[in-house]
Formats: C-alpha cells, sequence, structure tokens
C-alpha cells in the first residue's frame, strides 16, 4: 500500500468522515424531516443533577482524568473559600484505599436548618440544586473561585456516592447521597456532642459509569494544594495519600513572596530582594454604578536569566492568558523604569523608552488578585477582563516599585541597565527576526536549505520531522512519505536559550532555520494561523546527548513558541533502542522490559540483538518501520498542566547547578509516558 494511502487509512481510524458518510447522513436527515415532527413533546426537561449526568463535559471539561481531578478542586475551593473569608484555617485532604476523595476543613459547617424555599435542609439543598450556595449571597463570601456555587452539587451528580458530615456548634450532622445525587435520608443528627466544634467533611467516590476509571494522580493533587497554600497565606493544607501512607504539609506564612524565592531558586538572582505588597482598596466598577473591595498582591524579583516569568491569578484561578490585572503590573514596571533611567540620567528624554518587554526580561513575579465579581474573556475564562482592576494594580506596584528604588539606589542601577541591554538586544535581535517572517505558509523561496519539505499544501496532514544530525536527516529523508513529511536537520545542540540574550539567540543560524521552517514566527508575534505543519516532531538519539538536545529544543519552543505547546502541536518521537531477531523475522524494543518480554518469549529459539546508538545507524526502510509509519510509530505528545511548573523545570534542567538536574533526570525519566512539561 502506498505510504500516503497509508494516511488516509489513519485518518478513517480518527473518525474523519468520507464522502459516503456525509451522503448517508444527509439522506438520513431528509427522513428524519420528513417522518418527524418538531412538536412540545421533542422538548427535553432535564430535572435537577440529570443534566449534569447528561453533559458532564459542560460542567467539568470532559470525563477523563482532568475531569475526574476537578471534581477534587471544586470540593476543596469551597474549603478555600471558608478560608478566604477568614472562617478556616486547615484543610485535610484524602485520598482513600477505595479510591474516594475526602475534603475535611476547620469553617463554620454549611447551614443546616430547613431551607425556606426546598422546604429541605441547607445541606441537601446546596449538594442537590445548582446554583444554590452561599457564593451568590454577597454577605455569606467576598469572593470566591471554583465553578461559582455550582461545584459541590456537579460533584454530588457525577459520584455514584457522597457522605457529608457537617459540625455546628459540636453537633455532627450525617447526609448520605447515591447514584448521582439522591440522598439515601434526610439530614441527621449523629452525635449531640461531638468532639469537633464546627467544619464540614466531604467524601465522594466517582461514578465511572460516566467518568473515565482511572486512578487519582498524587503529583497533580499535591501540585495544586500546594499553588493554593502559596495563593492563601498562611493556611494549613494537609494530604495524606492512604494507598500508600504518603503524607505531606503546605503552610506558607510569606504567601506569594515565597513561592517567588521557590521559583527563582534555580536562577541566580540579579538584586537579592523580592519586593512585594498587599493592599485591599475599594474601586468603582468601570461600566456600573457598583463598588467592589478588591484585594492585590504582587511579588517580584529579577534574575540573571533572559527570560520572562510572570503568572497572575484571580481568586486561586490561574489566568494563563493575562487580562487587565497583568497590564496593570507590567504597564508600571515600564513606567518607574524610564522614570529612574531619566532621572540617573542613564538614559535622555528624547531616547527610545524601555518597553514592557524590556521591563520584563529577567523578571519571575506573581500577580494575585481576589474580586468579588471578576468578568473574563474569551471561552477560555483564562482571561481577566474587569478594567477597574488595570489602574488599581498600576497604582500599587508603581508605590511600592518606586519606594524600593528609592531605598536601594545600587539595585536601582543595576535593574535599569539589565533593562537598558534588554532594549539595545531587542534593537539587534529586529532584524533577524525580521528575515525570519515569511509571506504564507507555503512559499519555500526562504525556506532554509537543509530542509527537506514535503509537496502537500494540506497543514492539517502534514509534519515536520526536527532531527539531530546530517547522518539521521539523510535517512530520515529517504525513508520519509515526501507528501506528507518534512525533514530539517540540525547541526548539533542548539543554543541554551536560558541562558543567551536574544540578539544572539537571534544571530544563530539553526535557530533561525527553526523558526523559518515552522513558519509562524516568534515570542509576541508568533501566530498559529500562519503553521506551516500540524505536527512538529523532535526526533533524536536515545541516548543522553539525544535527551539534551530535545531539553533544548523544547525550552526554545516553551520560551519564544509558547502557543505551539498549550495547542499540541509538538510531539517527541520514540525511535526504538534494539532490534530483536529471530531467523529471518525481527520486531522492535523500545525498552528494556519489552526486550526482556521478547527474550521469554523466545524460549529457547536463537535470536540476536542489535543496539541501536544514533538514528543514524538505521536504515531508511527501518527509520519509516519503526519511528515515522504513523501505523506503527509511537509519539509522545508534550503538554503543559502548570506553566509555573514548567517554568521551574526548564531553569532545572538548563541551570548551572549540576546535582538537582541529575535527580530530576532520575527520578522523572523512567516514568515517561506523555511528556507533561
Amino acid at each position: 500500500m502506498p505510504r500516503v494511502a497509508k494516511k488516509v487509512e489513519e485518518n478513517k481510524e480518527n473518525n474523519i468522515a468520507t464522502t459516503s458518510t456525509v451522503e448517508t447522513i444527509k439522506k438520513e436527515r431528509k427522513t428524519t424531516s420528513r417522518t418527524k415532527s418538531y412538536t412540545s413533546d421533542s422538548i427535553k426537561i432535564l430535572e435537577g443533577l440529570e443534566a449534569v449526568r447528561k453533559r458532564p463535559g459542560m460542567y467539568i471539561g470532559s470525563t477523563d482524568s482532568k475531569g475526574l481531578h476537578h471534581m477534587i478542586w471544586e470540593i476543596v475551593d469551597n474549603s478555600i473559600d471558608e478560608a478566604m473569608g477568614g472562617f478556616a484555617t486547615k484543610i485535610d485532604v484524602i485520598v482513600t484505599k477505595e479510591n474516594s476523595i475526602k475534603v475535611a476543613d476547620d469553617g463554620r459547617g454549611i447551614p443546616v436548618e430547613k431551607h425556606p424555599k426546598t422546604k429541605k435542609s441547607t445541606v441537601e439543598t446546596v449538594l442537590t440544586v445548582l446554583h444554590a450556595g452561599g457564593k451568590f449571597d454577597n454577605e455569606s463570601y467576598k469572593v470566591s473561585g471554583g465553578l461559582h456555587g455550582v461545584g459541590a452539587s456537579v460533584v454530588n451528580a457525577l459520584s455514584s456516592c457522597m457522605k457529608v458530615w457537617v459540625y455546628r456548634d459540636n453537633k455532627e450532622h450525617f447526609i448520605e447521597f447515591r447514584d448521582g445525587g439522591k440522598p439515601v435520608h434526610e439530614l441527621k443528627i449523629i452525635n449531640e456532642k461531638a468532639s469537633i466544634k464546627h467544619g464540614t467533611i466531604v467524601e465522594f467516590f466517582p461514578d465511572y459509569s460516566i467518568m473515565e476509571k482511572v486512578d487519582f494522580d498524587q503529583t497533580t493533587i499535591i501540585d495544586r494544594l500546594k499553588q493554593l497554600a502559596y495563593l492563601n497565606k498562611g493556611i494549613v493544607i494537609n494530604f495524606i495519600d492512604e494507598r500508600d501512607d504518603y503524607k505531606e504539609k503546605f503552610h506558607f506564612e510569606g504567601g506569594i513572596k515565597q513561592w517567588v524565592e521557590e521559583l527563582n531558586s534555580e536562577k541566580e538572582p540579579l538584586v537579592q530582594s523580592i519586593i512585594y505588597d498587599e493592599k485591599e482598596e475599594t474601586v468603582k466598577a468601570a461600566n456600573t454604578n457598583d463598588k467592589y473591595s478588591i484585594r492585590v498582591e504582587v511579588a517580584f524579583q529579577y534574575n540573571k536569566t533572559y527570560n520572562n516569568s510572570t503568572f497572575t491569578f484571580c481568586n486561586n484561578i490561574n489566568t494563563t492568558e493575562g487580562g487587565s490585572h497583568e497590564e496593570g503590573f507590567k504597564f508600571a514596571l515600564a513606567k518607574v523604569i524610564n522614570k529612574f533611567a531619566i532621572e540617573k540620567k542613564l538614559l535622555k528624554d528624547t531616547d527610545e523608552k524601555i518597553t514592557k518587554e524590556d521591563a520584563i526580561e529577567g523578571l519571575t513575579a506573581i500577580v494575585s488578585i481576589k474580586h468579588p465579581n471578576p468578568q473574563y474573556e474569551g471561552q477560555t475564562k483564562r482571561k481577566l477582563g474587569n478594567s477597574e482592576v488595570r489602574p488599581l494594580v498600576n497604582n500599587i506596584t508603581t508605590d511600592i516599585f518606586e519606594k524600593y528604588l528609592l531605598e536601594n539606589p545600587d539595585d536601582a542601577t543595576i535593574i535599569i541597565k539589565k533593562c537598558l541591554l534588554a532594549m539595545e538586544a531587542r534593537k539587534k535581535s529586529f532584524d533577524a527576526r525580521e528575515a525570519t517572517r515569511r509571506k504564507s505558509p507555503f512559499e519555500s523561496n526562504s525556506l532554509p536549505g537543509k530542509l527537506a519539505d514535503c509537496s502537500t499544501r494540506d497543514r492539517e496532514i502534514s509534519e515536520l520531522y526536527i532531527v539531530e544530525g546530517d547522518s539521521a536527516g539523510g535517512s530520515a529523508k529517504l525513508g520519509r512519505d515526501r507528501v506528507y513529511q518534512a525533514i530539517l536537520p540540525l547541526k548539533g545542540k542548539i543554543l541554551n536559550v536560558e541562558k543567551a540574550k536574544s540578539d544572539r539567540i537571534f544571530g544563530n543560524d539553526e535557530i533561525i532555520n527553526l523558526i523559518t521552517a515552522i513558519g509562524a514566527g516568534v515570542g509576541p508575534e508568533f501566530k498559529l494561523d500562519k503553521l506551516r505543519y500540524n505536527k512538529i516532531i523532535i526526533m533524536t538519539d536515545a541516548d543522553v546527548d539525544g535527551a539534551h538536545i530535545r531539553i533544548l529544543l523544547l525550552t526554545f519552543l516553551y520560551r519564544y513558541m509558547l502557543p505551539l505547546v498549550e495547542n499540541g502541536n509538538v510531539y517527541i518521537a520514540q525511535p526504538p533502542l534494539y532490534k530483536f531477531s529471530v531467523g529471518k523475522s525481527a520486531k522492535y524494543a523500545y525498552d528494556e522490559k519489552t526486550l526482556d518480554d521478547f527474550k521469554k518469549e523466545a524460549s529457547k529459539a536463537k535470536y540476536t540483538v542489535q543496539r541501536y546508538k544514533g538514528l543514524g545507524e538505521m536504515n531508511p526502510d527501518q527509520l519509516w518501520e519503526t519511528t515515522m509509519d504513523p501505523t506503527n510509530r509511537v509519539l509522545l505528545k508534550v503538554t503543559i498542566d502548570d506553566a509555573l511548573k514548567a517554568d521551574k523545570n526548564f531553569s532545572l534542567l538548563m541551570g548551572d547547578d549540576v546535582a538537582p538536574r541529575k535527580e530530576f533526570i532520575e527520578k522523572n525519566a523512567k516514568y515517561v509516558k506523555n511528556l507533561d512539561i
């Protein structure tokens, strides 16, 4: 079968509709329209929690591992809201041996009296009625995260069993729900003199007839709880995993200031101080007469890298696309630095000014706000839109930064000089960046000479293999399907962009070739719709040098083409380590365990094992069969679930300190199935 036909077969398996299936659908639609009338009987009303069970993705995003963990966050968020309101100091999160989740807090306890509207206990109302909860009452919670009152009832709807214990005035109340939120009995008092005065415990067992049957991931839970502890300083969060008797306590009196310290632990600081402040102010909403009490926390420190690591949050939610709070913060930095640069005569009033991009080079910063009525832009809800936040964050940042620079004149000079160097590097790199631009995604007259491009102009099926060295590049060019697979060989290791100035980065031939081949620009100018290939596949040798080149490439893509990684366009090819032959038949092992299994299967038969030290040792047919053929190959998709964690990991992997880098690689390398940076 021709290789391009194999690609079509792969598309069929991925449920891409063929012409015949489209025609069938059209016929079915015509038949349906003639035979079925559209009446009031056609409108289904889903009562209560039934709607959640019918369309779970609308409420928790998905039913896979991500959605499963989202159920935990919704219950934990309720406890965090109690803490943000000043009513709770401690939260326990437990993964039980039965694979249930138990969340306990020492807050006020859910109200237990009969609800005037539902005539049921308030506990039952909160857990069975969508949009019922204290988050809709501005007196109960000034600010809140999560699904704004939907969370607990949604988790109940998607659980096979939920148990709730409420403690108020030393009385222990209990209610249990089964099969998606059906109460087994009414709320009842089971202890008149409990040892716990006040608080709530919620335990839920996911309903695996709706949710995918996957285990709760310990690392995912730990990362989120640690993040919440940083964002809500002073609160104690205990994590207990009964499956392996693991325990960890998170308690940060320094809050986000302590977090910046941790994020910069793998970077050399430019100045020793972490600039920090928190303020709460009442401001008028931009488009209404409402007044909001908004709390702002800002922490930042400059380091000797050339990257920006600014992370923003609203009500504990990571606003990955920024928004008005980030704009206010960056505007303030540039304004203050320009003012001091002119006063110190390091910059003339008539000179080109330091931009926001120059001001944030080598900066690690966290901006966290608590807002009673956040408004988000776009479908992802990850960009804050409240315009009243911008001047507030701007003013607070301006005040603390000006105060710091006045009180620390030596540090002020060091910071300003770094920003001036960033400005100069930006000017020098402008021409190099201009050279990487393309008039159209498939215009080939400016493509790098070593690129063996594919013939298709269909971006959806095209792939770019980034290959280590000319030898492997030669095999890949001969072995590929030239219709949709392009090959770009790189000469050796690219620059470590973690430690290089932008003018040096954009003066590097290998990086320029890479940017030009991908075709979507770089940095703030990166545009996904200009991407020339749907899959960017890193294919390096399965050895230490190959791993290093992979990390260098991933670091560059993360720092300068982040949307490419976020959109799921980056993959890592998995070449085999061994060729296992018995007689004339051969198969390939991608790890030691598989090789051992092959040996056991062979029993007493005579076999030979060939160890591949590099891609160049494979002939073109072998490389196609094992690593490039879509019907046989193994590709790892590179994903980012937590940008903060990724930022720290790249700093660790690309930094000067060898010991922690070695420890990280040894701890993580053997567990990799899908690479989450």
